[in-house]
């Protein structure tokens, strides 16, 4: 997104930090708060302040970009709570037409979404009565029982939870009109509670754990075999073996499905139909490399492969420019994307820079706090190079002196075509000095005019610490690496806003 409209005096604020920075309009901010954004507590904001925040801007922009917003943040960047979150709350603040049935439609794409919308429609709306779901809304309603036509029987079986909503409440509150007859005997099925029980890891994990053994090695046996038989049927889901892959070495399969496993990992169509984030494999790969087991070292591999195969479909991108990719360590930087993940902002900012150093040709790496330091990495490791960053993280300090990446090309007289800072956008000058990212930035376009900077936003907070009257300087908020998408349409004159009003409703 170009900072060329952010010129007015108007605009300055300060960031979190005091400093000097730069509002948004309320279609970048909200754009940038919720693509970075799994309505967890973070490092400036409570979990209230954000929501908060995006309710306020919601009711700032018009209500077919939020729809498309929510279209684009579940379709493309592979989010689920945000687009429901969104769904509801600009449900909440129209009425008479069809934009929300149309958004709905769209947003909703596995079974338990339909019940997930619902839950926290009664929330929103406070509904502490009896009935928490009376007076839907209308378009809600008719958005939602067109997704009902959209799932068979296993996915509705799956997700049929015993939640605060349950799939039998949601089919008597929308009414769905099935397709067919088959529908129809599925629908009757959800209201009597006789769907057939899927068949699932989760369930037949479940089923042999209630078995009785004579002793604990027949036990393992009878998981190592099971988890065998799971691998070899092809119905554990890609994200199911990401996060089972610990298990699985400690059950002790053997060697000829551990290749499977491995197989499955890497396999190109899996890895691109599976819609991971990236940080998922960070996860996995940080989970396995303290095992001692024979294996670890191949599924490692395995995991590195699939970590490739995102890179390689990173599309338009001039992998052939000079590119400097700095990354943020700062203290605000080190907190959890969400308070059941050990992945802080910190990682997020890593391997998404070091996906693009992979496939870059002419390239600088490095990292920022209390000083800027260059760490190069060979190019054939994402997951690998991302830890080794990660132990070295206390070498720079941890304020956010991003004006000194640019600064060092300056004193060095190094030239690139685009440098990219992967952060959480709280810039500031720790050592008391005038200089900033933006300043140092005039200076550098006056020696580099052809240069551009991209400001990879991971926090969302709603500040930018930069303004350029120009077309070179950019924003890229998210994590999913369909950022690059965005990347690669900034450069053929484009942007996410542009992507995002292009969908239809």
């Amino acid at each position: 997104m170009k900072f060329n409209f952010l010129t007015k005096q108007q605009n300055v604020t300060k960031n979190y930090e005091g400093a000097l920075a730069y509002k948004m309009t309320p279609e970048y901010e909200l754009y940038s708060a919720v693509v970075t954004s799994g309505l967890q507590a973070s490092f400036y904001e409570k979990e209230d302040d954000r929501l908060a925040r995006i309710q306020a801007l919601i009711q700032k922009c018009h209500p077919e970009f939020v729809a498309r917003l929510a279209i684009y943040t579940r379709k493309q960047m592979y989010m689920r709570s945000i687009p429901l979150v969104l769904s509801v709350e600009l449900a909440k603040s129209i009425s008479g037409d069809n934009t929300v049935s149309k958004m709905i439609d769209q947003v909703v794409q596995r079974a338990d979404e339909i019940t997930e919308l619902l839950a926290y429609y009664q929330l929103a709306n406070q509904r502490t009565e009896t009935k928490k779901l009376n007076k839907l809304s209308k378009q809600v309603q008719k958005g939602l029982a067109k997704s009902f036509n959209r799932f068979d029987e296993y996915q509705f079986a799956k997700y049929n939870a015993q939640a605060a909503v349950k799939l039998k409440d949601a089919l008597f509150l929308v009414h769905p009109k099935p397709k067919d007859e088959a529908q129809q005997l599925i629908f009757n099925k959800i209201a009597t509670d006789t769907l057939a029980t899927p068949y699932t890891w989760e369930t037949e994990l479940s089923a042999l754990g209630t078995q009785y053994f004579a002793n604990e090695k027949a036990k393992k046996a009878a998981f190592a075999q099971k988890w065998e038989e799971l691998i070899a049927s092809g119905k554990l889901g890609y994200m199911a073996l990401l996060r089972n892959l610990r298990n699985i070495i400690e059950a002790g399969v053997s060697a000829e499905y551990i290749q499977m496993v491995c197989d499955n990992l890497s396999d190109k169509k899996a890895v691109l139909n599976a819609k991971q984030l990236p940080f998922r494999f960070l996860s996995a790969y940080r989970e396995l490399k303290g095992l001692s087991s024979k294996y670890t070292s191949a599924i490692l591999n395995a995991l590195e492969d699939a970590v490739q195969v995102s890179a390689s479909n990173i599309r338009g991108f001039d992998m052939g420019a000079s590119v400097l990719l700095a990354c943020d360590v700062s203290g605000s930087m080190q907190q959890s994307v969400s308070p059941k993940s050990k992945i802080m902002f910190y990682d997020i900012g890593l391997i998404l820079a070091m996906l693009l150093q992979s496939q870059c040709k002419n390239v600088i790496t490095g990292m920022f706090g209390d000083r800027w330091k260059i760490i190069n990495m060979p190019g054939k490791s994402v997951l690998q190079n991302v830890d080794a960053f990660y132990k070295r993280e206390g070498e720079v300090g941890y304020s956010t002196n991003g004006h000194l990446v640019i600064e060092d090309l300056i004193q060095r007289k190094v030239y690139v075509d685009k440098v990219m800072l992967f952060t959480d956008t709280q810039m500031w000058n720790s050592q008391g000095g005038q200089n900033t990212l933006h300043s140092e930035w005039v200076k550098y376009k006056r020696m580099a005019p052809r240069a551009k900077l991209y400001i990879f936003d991971l926090a969302g907070y709603g500040q930018q610490p930069i303004n350029i009257q120009r077309d070179d300087v950019y924003l890229i908020a998210g994590w999913s690496d369909k950022v690059f998408d965005v990347l690669a349409a900034m450069d053929n004159v484009g942007a996410a806003i542009a992507q995002i009003e292009s969908i239809e409703l």
